[in-house]
Formats: C-alpha cells, sequence, structure tokens
C-alpha cells in the first residue's frame, strides 16, 4: 500500500442491483485489465457481450488488456466488451461512480487501520447493498440527456 492509500474498482449491473468492488494497490492500466479479466471470466463468463459505461481515464482501454496480457487473451477479453465512455465532467451519469459515492458515505467515512480492515468492511457492505437493492432506479430519462447535455451535442442543419 501507498502509505494506507488503496484503489477501489466498482463495477455494477443496474437492473439486477448487482455490485462487486475490487481492491487494488495502484490504479494502473494492469489493474484495470485484471478488474476486466474478473469481470468477463468470473463474473459473466457466458456473456457474448458486456456492455461497459466506464469514465474516460487513460488507463481504461483495451490497449491496458494488451499491456496486461499476452496479444490472444487481450484480444479475446476486449472481444467481449462494447465500452461506452461517459462525457468528461460528467461522472453523475455512471451509475458505478454513483455507487463508489455511496460506499464511501455509507462505508469508508473514517480511518481504517490496515488494508484486510477495508476489505472486510468493503465486502461487507457489497453483500448488504446487494441483498438490499434488487435493481437500481434510473430516472434520468433521453429526455433529460437532451436538455441537460445538449452542449454536447452536434447540431446539424440542412
Amino acid at each position: 500500500m501507498r502509505h494506507g492509500v488503496v484503489n477501489l474498482f466498482m463495477v455494477c449491473e443496474p437492473l439486477r442491483g448487482w455490485r462487486e468492488v475490487t481492491v487494488s494497490d495502484r490504479r494502473t492500466r494492469i489493474d484495470w485489465a485484471h478488474c476486466i479479466k474478473a469481470l468477463v471470466d468470473v463474473h459473466y463468463p457466458d456473456a457474448d457481450t458486456i456492455v461497459l459505461v466506464q469514465d474516460n481515464l487513460n488507463t481504461h482501454t483495451p490497449a491496458s488488456l494488451y499491456e496486461a496480457f499476452p496479444p490472444a487473451e487481450a484480444k479475446r477479453l476486449a472481444d467481449k466488451l462494447e465500452l461506452h465512455y461517459t462525457p468528461k465532467h460528467g461522472s453523475w451519469l455512471n451509475m458505478a461512480e454513483i455507487e463508489l459515492g455511496i460506499l464511501a458515505g455509507q462505508c469508508l467515512d473514517r480511518r481504517l487501520p490496515d488494508r484486510a480492515t477495508l476489505e472486510h468492511e468493503v465486502a461487507a457492505w457489497v453483500a448488504r447493498r446487494n441483498a438490499a437493492i434488487k435493481s437500481i432506479d434510473w430516472r434520468f430519462t433521453t429526455d433529460d440527456a437532451r436538455f441537460k447535455l445538449d452542449h454536447l451535442y452536434p447540431v446539424f442543419h440542412d
């Protein structure tokens, strides 16, 4: 650990109300790639395609898979992903980011003495939240997006 600092990767499936948190020492391309490998091989081994909405962090790209794994393995993982990126300053559109905020407020609002305690507390929070929340009730509609994000949409003139 870097003086008691760790990274948390959050993945969630909103319609199922499922989330998983991975604790890593750092937030590198390799760490992200291993999180994705677990998503593909452990959580969704039978999925043809995994739709992944994520922020624009430079490590969150298929190139990271090629840095972490041999080319054939990286391609296998990349071929399972359909990647979508939230707009800059649009983390509030990413349900995993929202879940991280809830985790921070409900579980990480105090100092934890060590990584083992952190992992235990996070796992307990994930289990409670997964049991209690059967789906995430997302109320942000396409019309809301068009209004709020109007400046991001191109304007076409005939």
